[in-house]
């Protein structure tokens, strides 16, 4: 009974893991995630543009371009649950700050300040799912906790608009910032290392140059060729689809705005059920994750490509492709982070984590302003749309030639 029952309790606490994983996920993502649903509010308080609105969303996204890196590695050497609780306090510290902003580029610099925190929560996350599940339930468990962001944001969706209507926009980054204290919380009182696993920190480490030369080998392996080119082409739809759906809808479709608003809080929990659901199916798909991963990339393609035709303009048929494009442009993250988790080394994961999620901010800090630029300049959503399904079949052209 004794030798058993510390290997049950492993087993039972792995799920404690995953909830309190997600629930940091959603946390951290309740703000950020909930800036597209604000979009009509913001631009009528702060008389912003289409393009100025695009830039407000990627404020956040722009540290974490080089902060992925840093968290990665301090992912690699130090204990996940002190480098995520950090992080996340520093984001809820922010937001409770940004509440005296006195403007549009207080406001800018303040998201800026949130994206180093929220830098850590992705890829620390990530892989404090990935040390507690093996293989056989990596998939769903990856899949329940990247659940996270389209949560936290079918939450944010509907609870922000509401508070920015009745309070006004600075009421919202007050109540960002009480949930991610509550995140950071969460995690820093819940989280622990599996049993028998120490962290990486300490002992003797490779010469930098040669540390410097492993890095670069990983970017040529096959597999991280293919994370590159699904993850940045998906990840443009991802961040597509949260800052046009309630603007097309509004605008295009005719749609209510406060009705828009809860078409998005449907698109929000389609991606919920889509990274849960199809991560699952990639445990235990024959064809591996990847391929998982490539059937959402056709999926969006189809999706996008029939929002640039007149079905676009319809309310119903453009409700039901956002939602389509919920599932699956947000669903696909789920396979997408098991896949990079399982073709890392095992003493770099969390560095591959922060390179293929790096790359990825790249695209999510150029999409929103140049969708935004797109519209502005054409004064239709359709350019902004085909650009979409077009990078996206592109890179599917390309990734599966290289296959």
């Amino acid at each position: 009974m004794t030798v058993v029952r510390p290997a049950r309790d492993a087993s039972r606490y792995r799920w404690v893991i995953l909830g309190v994983a997600t629930f940091t996920q959603a946390a951290a993502s309740f703000f950020v995630q909930g800036i597209g649903a604000m979009g009509v509010h913001l631009q009528r308080d702060l008389d912003l543009s289409t393009a100025q609105l695009g830039l407000l969303i990627s404020a956040a996204q722009l540290v974490p371009l080089v902060g992925l890196l840093v968290a990665g590695e301090l992912l690699d050497r130090h204990d996940e649950r002190w480098v995520v609780g950090a992080g996340l306090s520093l984001v809820a510290v922010a937001l409770c700050a940004g509440s005296l902003a006195p403007g549009y580029t207080a406001l800018l610099l303040v998201l800026l300040v949130v994206g180093a925190g929220y830098s850590t929560v992705q890829p620390g996350g990530s892989k404090s799912v990935a040390t507690w599940f093996d293989g056989s339930r990596r998939g769903l468990a990856m899949g329940v906790r990247q659940a996270g962001p389209p949560l936290g944001g079918a939450f944010s969706a509907a609870v922000l608009p509401l508070l920015a209507a009745t309070h006004g926009w600075r009421a919202t980054l007050v109540a960002g910032g009480i949930v991610a204290f509550l995140g950071a919380g969460a995690f820093l009182g819940l989280y622990r290392r599996p049993p028998g696993r120490a962290v990486a920190a300490g002992g003797t480490r490779a010469p930098l140059a040669a540390q410097v030369r492993a890095r670069l080998r990983m970017l040529r392996e096959p597999s991280m060729v293919k994370i590159m080119l699904s993850g940045t082409s998906l990840i443009s739809v991802q961040s597509g689809v949260l800052v046009l759906t309630v603007l097309h809808l509004h605008d295009v479709a005719a749609i209510p705005a406060g009705t828009a608003v809860g078409v998005f809080v449907a698109v929000q929990v389609a991606g919920v059920a889509g990274r849960i659901g199809l991560a699952a199916w990639s445990d235990r798909r024959r064809s591996g994750r990847y391929a998982c991963v490539v059937t959402c990339m056709v999926a969006v393609v189809a999706g996008t490509a029939m929002l640039t035709t007149p079905l676009g303009r319809s309310p119903t048929a453009a409700c039901v492709l956002v939602v389509w494009l919920g599932f699956f442009g947000f669903g696909w993250y789920g396979p997408w982070v098991a896949y990079v988790a399982e073709s890392a080394p095992p003493e770099r994961t969390g560095f591959a984590l922060g390179l293929a999620m790096s790359a990825n901010q790249v695209v999510i800090i150029l999409t929103p302003p140049l969708l935004g630029l797109v519209r502005d300049l054409t004064h239709s959503f359709t350019p902004a749309w085909g650009l979409l399904a077009a990078t996206t079949a592109v890179a599917l052209a390309i990734g599966r030639r290289r296959r």
